[in-house]
């Protein structure tokens, strides 16, 4: 039995994985749950699987949650109750799956308490992923891929050496504007939000599905698959896949290419994540490929979606440079769902904020948050 932290339970990634700890009850026990702001479903969530302690982001909603569920629960609140889920002795994995940069401070609380980590919230390794590896090591924690893309690099590889891969190639669905002569680039500035969040694919949160539609996704995925699978950026890159069946590829160095493919079902990953290093069955994901027919792949457009550049250049810079992209990304992607500005616009506000930024190089904690507020800030203006 495996006793699991989650952290973002009531978001789509949380939700996906408390259907699998369903699924394997005899394997998976959720010990503590927190969610942001949705107190009927963390409290659905509590009374169903008893965890011993639960948090959420209001106080008054924590106080309230603590009178419903009396003494048998403990409710904690704010960051605070982050960092206590985080390090709860009886934890043997702390799944983070809360949107946007919350999670780091947790994170690193997780590994410095001994705990192994699976990672959904990307921003964590794009951020500070030369810390958190650093530390992972440090400290003898398992840092573990809930992405599809990275599970599947993770799978592939197996095990073997970095000096074994010529490429890692992480797949991207494309988006809902992949056909150029559907959605040529002029047309950019007409997309409006309820379009732009019709993923073809998967089912998502709404800043995920967004930047999938920019493909800053793939930009901030390859960021973390520079840290997690410790290769530099000119190693890892992406490649159009409509089908989303490959969820990544790995090229060795001998030419050989060996790929994971499923069905997309993001339990298959979070699953794989929360038992490793065994494999539990499951009949959740089934694939039928005389029914799938034809896999597609093509070279992504930068001209159209500049963001994988972006992130190349930010990968490649590092120090404070991948902060400040994934804050711009994120300031500038809630203005746009606010109809403040149009849909290119959202590359171009990152690119300017990466063009006015002083990088910091191997930059200690406080001074990727200082990166972190100050694009924030100049995204903003």
């Amino acid at each position: 039995m495996k006793n699991v932290v989650l952290l973002g339970s009531t978001g789509s990634i949380g939700t996906s994985t408390v259907k699998v700890a369903e699924d394997l009850p005899d394997q998976i026990r959720l010990i503590g749950l927190a969610a942001g702001g949705n107190s009927e479903l963390l409290l659905e969530q509590t009374r169903k699987h008893q965890p011993a302690v639960i948090s959420i982001s209001d106080p008054a909603k924590a106080k309230d949650l603590q009178n419903l569920l009396g003494a048998s629960t403990q409710v904690y609140a704010g960051n605070e109750g982050l960092l206590k889920l985080a390090t709860l002795p009886a934890a043997d994995l702390v799944l983070i799956a809360i949107v946007g940069t919350a999670g780091l401070q947790p994170a690193l609380a997780a590994i410095r308490a001994g705990k192994d980590i699976a990672v959904a919230s990307k921003e964590i390794l794009v951020m500070a992923g030369e810390i958190v590896m650093n530390e992972a090591r440090k400290h003898g924690v398992r840092v573990l891929a809930v992405d599809s893309e990275h599970s599947a690099i993770f799978q592939c590889l197996d095990g073997k050496p970095t000096n074994s891969v010529r490429k890692l190639m992480l797949t991207a669905s494309g988006g809902p504007f992949r056909s150029k002569a559907e959605w040529p680039k002029e047309k950019f500035p007409e997309i409006t939000v309820e379009r732009a969040l019709k993923h073809p694919s998967w089912v998502m949160g709404r800043k995920i599905t967004i930047d999938s539609a920019t493909l800053f996704n793939k930009g901030l995925e390859m960021i973390e698959a520079r840290w997690l699978f410790d290769i530099e950026m000119s190693r890892v890159g992406v490649v159009v896949h409509p089908q989303s069946i490959v969820h990544s590829l790995v090229e060795f160095v001998d030419g050989s290419l060996i790929a994971q493919l499923s069905t997309p079902d993001m339990c298959l990953p979070i699953q794989y994540a929360l038992t490793y290093p065994e494999r539990a069955a499951s009949d959740r994901v089934q694939t039928n490929f005389p029914k799938i027919g034809t896999l597609t792949f093509e070279e992504p457009d930068t001209d159209r979606f500049p963001s994988i550049l972006l992130a190349r250049r930010a990968g490649e810079t590092c120090g404070t440079m991948p902060a400040v992209f994934n804050a711009a990304n994120e300031v500038a992607v809630d203005a746009f769902v606010n109809r403040k500005i149009n849909f290119p616009q959202i590359t171009e506000t990152v690119r300017r904020v990466m063009d006015a930024h002083q990088v910091v190089d191997h930059p200690t904690l406080e001074q990727i948050l200082e990166a972190d507020a100050w694009a924030r800030c100049e995204a903003s203006r």
